[in-house]
């Protein structure tokens, strides 16, 4: 009994009728595996810094698997602890500059001398800076010169860190730390952006912005949609016609418009813009569809019988009614997934979307876009637009998937 029950569940059901389907299968692969890429957040993104930023000039717009070796010089600021979670999702920032070289660095004395990306020249660096934080304050500090931070002898060295502590530490301690932690081999699997970022990193971080603005832009959607919707469909008369000219209205607005006008409203332009004004111009296809649904379904036998019991009004929409436009709801959600992913991208090439230097998938098209004519620019464009269609595609795929799983004409 048990095992014939479970056969028959109707997400076991749908799960069998999605697996007969190829197409809507590898759809809902591709989105679970986007999914997990923003679970798993920077713990998988190269670049760990906010917003996959961390860059150099001298290497920008360089093509895939592009290679060099990095010099990394600490930043004079205290170490910045942050939680796990705040790591893991926002990223934390580096504690050195970057400066790529064109070949391995030298120490003589007291200093490094390396040869910066694509030049000849040499220049010189204080070994202690490019391995500790020093102090930069005017604070004076007894045993130091006022216009000194540390003070070098024949084997060891004491300086004042950027906690404003005395330290020492012996030359060749310093040596061997700047050989383990101040250089680094980089490779850019898809190359370098016209700020020299990681084009890889920012395009997994765009990951979480396509999916973040089409989920909440879609519970927006769906959260005005249906309970306008279901009033309109339910009651009628006048709240009908009122509700179907408001449709009109706002099914005539632009995405832009409501962009610009959010905008101006909230004196405000950031990311929560784009999911108010993807929401505010989709909702309108999801209340004609319930508004149908209802009129439907409301004249049906056991919609009668909720009404000779007794229920109300919103215990009848809410409890009986609703629940039978799941599946119309579902196929249509999904569909505007990927409407949302092109309305955001569209908005961003336009330099509406997300602030820089925020990554996202059309910004870094429009980048590209703006480099077309100049050396090693294709990747800029190729890369992100594979990344947008292919995602659009496999919501379009599941979505078709779902519509035909849900019809019942279908074997």
């Amino acid at each position: 009994m048990n095992t014939a029950r479970q056969t028959h569940h109707p997400l076991i059901s749908l799960g069998k009728q999605l697996f007969k389907r190829k197409s809507a299968f590898w759809g809902l692969l591709i989105i679970a595996m986007a999914y997990l890429l923003v679970i798993l957040g920077y713990s998988i993104i190269p670049d760990t810094t906010p917003n996959a930023n961390d860059g150099a000039v001298e290497i920008a717009q360089k093509p895939p698997l592009f290679r060099v070796q990095l010099l990394k010089v600490h930043k004079n600021l205290p170490p910045q602890k942050s939680g796990f979670l705040e790591r893991l999702y926002w990223g934390e920032e580096s504690s050195y500059l970057i400066i790529p070289l064109s070949r391995p660095p030298q120490i003589k004395g007291d200093s490094v001398y390396y040869q910066p990306y694509p030049g000849q020249k040499t220049e010189a660096k204080l070994l202690l800076a490019c391995v500790k934080a020093l102090y930069t304050g005017d604070r004076n500090f007894s045993g130091f010169p006022a216009a000194k931070r540390f003070h070098i002898s024949k084997d060891s060295i004491q300086y004042i860190n950027a906690q404003q502590q005395g330290q020492s530490i012996t030359r060749e301690a310093l040596i061997r730390e700047f050989w383990q932690h101040n250089l680094e081999e980089r490779m850019y699997v898809l190359g370098t952006d016209k700020s020299g970022r990681d084009v890889f990193s920012r395009l997994l971080f765009g990951t979480r912005i396509s999916l973040g603005i089409g989920f909440i832009a879609v519970f927006i959607a769906l959260l005005i949609g249906i309970s306008l919707g279901a009033i309109a469909g339910y009651f009628g008369g006048l709240l009908d016609a009122l509700i179907m000219w408001l449709m009109t209205v706002n099914w005539s607005i632009p995405t832009i418009m409501m962009v610009m006008v959010i905008s101006v409203i909230f004196h405000s332009h950031g990311i929560w813009v784009i999911f108010l004004a993807v929401g505010l111009t989709m909702w309108v296809e999801i209340a004609r569809v319930v508004r149908g649904q209802f009129i439907s379904l409301k004249q049906q036998a056991f919609i009668e019988a909720t009404h000779a019991l007794g229920l109300s009004d919103w215990r009848i929409i809410y409890h009986h009614i609703l629940p039978n436009t799941l599946p119309a709801l579902i196929v249509i959600s999904t569909s505007n997934f990927a409407t949302a992913i092109l309305i955001e991208a569209g908005l961003s090439f336009l330099d509406l979307g997300v602030a820089p230097p925020m990554p996202s998938w059309g910004g870094m098209v429009s980048e590209g876009y703006q480099l077309l004519l100049s050396q090693n620019s294709w990747h800029l464009i190729v890369f992100p637009a594979a990344c947008i269609c292919t995602l659009v595609l496999a919501f379009n795929l599941l979505g078709n998937g779902l519509r035909d799983a849900f019809d019942p004409q279908n074997p």
